[in-house]
């Protein structure tokens, strides 16, 4: 009985949850410009949280998509989890085309289904080992699950799952659910995606990147499954990154470390020229 209330609960798709507008967070304070955004070789919009707008070898990837005013279980009227800080840069409706949904586990601010039940359901996506169940069900058409080293084709990008140090568990009855970072490689250019994880040397075992996109937030006390910004810049140098993207920070209060810390630790380990987005709404191409 346990089991289906949790499962249930982590099912919902947000559809009456009216209480959830109430007192909205203030909107980003950037908002990304797209005029140019298909004609860019490598480009990046950070969203907010772990929700980025990449694009790369033609094709415009959206991760771990999370656009609403709150994160977590379903309760009627209301979801029962973190509340934003910030807005999203954008909205569902305001998206470019969406070739591909990618989604690194099963968290709630990671997997958000009332995000994903307002995007395409022809859009294809890949996720962790057995958490397509969570996708499926909402209509969407192509779902591929990943397991670490397992490599699949979408259009012109190769996609492969990495390591983590995290855990998959939506609730307390599916630990069985995986975790996953993912490198994109297409065009002749190559991208990490680092999911959620604590410090590990695992990404020692992949190929220099282009661009590096890491989780710097939710630490304090949480430093055994997310990374301190220090952290996440050593994971990003054993992929020889040569630009790094921090996000997981600054839209959700997840821990105890000031809000503004996490970037501003990052900024002061990295350098201000190799960090190319500080803010919620931040773009960057290469030029």
């Amino acid at each position: 009985m346990a089991l289906k209330l949790a499962d249930r609960l982590g099912r919902g798709r947000g559809r009456l949850r009216v209480l959830d507008r109430l007192s909205p967070p203030p909107p980003a304070p950037l908002r990304p410009d797209l005029a140019d955004w298909e004609n860019q070789e490598l480009a990046a919009a950070w969203l907010g949280h772990a929700t980025v707008l990449l694009r790369i070898a033609g094709m415009t990837v959206l991760t771990d998509p999370v656009f609403f005013n709150r994160v977590g279980i379903g309760l009627g009227l209301m979801t029962g989890g973190p509340r934003r800080l910030i807005g999203a840069a954008l909205r569902p409706r305001e998206l470019p085309k969406i070739d591909l949904i990618l989604i690194s586990h099963a968290h709630f601010d990671h997997l958000d289904r009332p995000s994903l039940t307002r995007l395409s359901k022809s859009t294809p996506v890949v996720t962790a080992h057995q958490t397509g169940d969570l996708v499926r069900d909402l209509g969407f058409r192509s779902v591929s699950e990943l397991a670490w080293g397992d490599h699949t084709r979408v259009g012109s990008l190769e996609i492969t799952a990495a390591p983590v140090n995290h855990w998959g568990a939506r609730t307390l009855y599916d630990r069985h659910r995986g975790f996953n970072a993912y490198v994109l490689e297409g065009g002749g250019r190559r991208v990490l995606y680092g999911g959620d994880t604590a410090y590990h040397e695992g990404f020692k075992a992949l190929s220099k990147v282009d661009l590096a996109i890491v989780g710097i937030g939710a630490y304090d006390p949480w430093v055994h499954s997310h990374a301190t910004p220090e952290q996440a810049l050593q994971m990003a140098d054993h992929v020889i990154a040569d630009f790094v993207l921090p996000m997981h920070h600054s839209t959700f209060r997840l821990s105890h470390e000031p809000t503004g810390e996490p970037i501003e630790r990052m900024l002061a380990a990295a350098g201000e020229d190799r960090v190319i987005v500080r803010q919620v709404g931040g773009q960057w191409a290469l030029n």
